[in-house]
């Protein structure tokens, strides 16, 4: 047998992404936005915030709104595998000098050590999650599903992925790596300039992170947007329709991302948060996965198909400067 070079052996102690909690200063907007436009179910209610989830979310909620005077991130939960993996990332974050701490909870979902990443986000970690069961009216008639598909607007279905911004790219996603596991899929790194984003997953998807230049000098923990998917490529065309019968603007879109491959459509819903809707994306399930970098966008092509990219997706995340 040939032998090899040790590599270092890779980390599986994250499962997915578990929830995301954004903050806007338009509460009622933003809450009726994600019911009647988004199609998110409401599951709980406590204090300023309230608990939503797309309908083939198997947790029971992945999405808390909460109002606050300005729009942005309040924090990212991420569930790991075990409770075993959770007390191991735990140590390696501490074990990179990580100031964090534990809290009790939240509406679903146990224990979690809090920290805040390089790049400024509040992030959590945790195991124990409670799962959803549909009432009787929400039962969908496939047993595999945790809610039937039917929904109100353009039906978000599952909490997807989000996009945050960082002021030094390879930095921000060695730290991710190193200490909770993601894998680098693809990076952008144009000729003569730093890496300006990386695609990151825990998994076999196309990505669960990505980590993007921050455009403005000196801000920390910024969001560029968060992303539900959708069932099929067909839905993201009739999304597109929905959303501008309903009154919500399209910022970019529909179209098919040069990096991961997904179909896409993005708003900015009231209180000024981008959102994504998306179908598709690589599917990886190579263990020596090899990263793709990019040095511009391919044949001077800004998305898959040639549509340029708005000028807003470039300068505009919240908090907004």
């Amino acid at each position: 047998m040939p032998e090899t070079q040790a590599a270092e052996e890779p980390i599986y102690d994250l499962a997915h992404l578990g929830h995301v909690e954004l903050l806007t200063p338009r509460f009622d907007e933003s809450l009726a936005f994600f019911l009647e436009v988004y199609g998110l179910t409401m599951v709980a209610v406590t204090g300023s915030s309230v608990y939503l989830r797309g309908w083939g979310d198997h947790d029971l909620s992945t999405l808390k709104l909460t109002a606050a005077p300005v729009a942005g991130l309040g924090h990212v939960g991420w569930r790991t595998t075990s409770a075993a993996a959770l007390a191991r990332r735990v140590s390696a974050l501490r074990n990179q000098g990580v100031a964090g701490e534990w809290i009790d909870g939240d509406i679903g979902h146990g224990a979690a050590f809090q920290f805040r990443s390089p790049s400024g986000q509040l992030m959590e970690i945790y195991y124990e999650s409670e799962r959803y069961v549909a009432s009787e009216d929400s039962t969908s008639y496939l047993l595999n599903q945790p809610q039937s598909s039917v929904s109100r607007g353009v039906g978000a279905a599952r909490i997807d992925h989000l996009n945050v911004l960082a002021g030094g790219v390879p930095e921000a996603r060695e730290f991710m790596s190193s200490t909770l596991g993601f894998k680098l899929r693809e990076r952008l790194v144009p000729p003569g300039a730093p890496e300006v984003g990386a695609w990151m997953s825990l998994m076999n998807k196309a990505h669960d992170l990505a980590i993007t230049r921050e455009p403005v000098a000196g801000q920390h923990g910024r969001l560029h947007h968060i992303a539900y998917a959708v069932e099929d490529s067909s839905a993201i065309l009739r999304a597109a329709d929905l959303f501008m019968e309903l009154g919500t603007p399209i910022e970019f879109g529909p179209a098919k991302h040069l990096r991961t491959q997904g179909f896409f459509l993005y708003v900015l819903e009231p209180g000024g948060n981008r959102v994504e809707l998306i179908f598709g994306g690589l599917h990886i399930t190579a263990p020596d996965w090899e990263p793709v970098t990019w040095n511009t966008e391919s044949e001077a092509r800004s998305t898959a198909w040639g549509q340029d990219v708005p000028e807003t997706f470039h300068t505009h995340a919240t908090p907004v400067v």
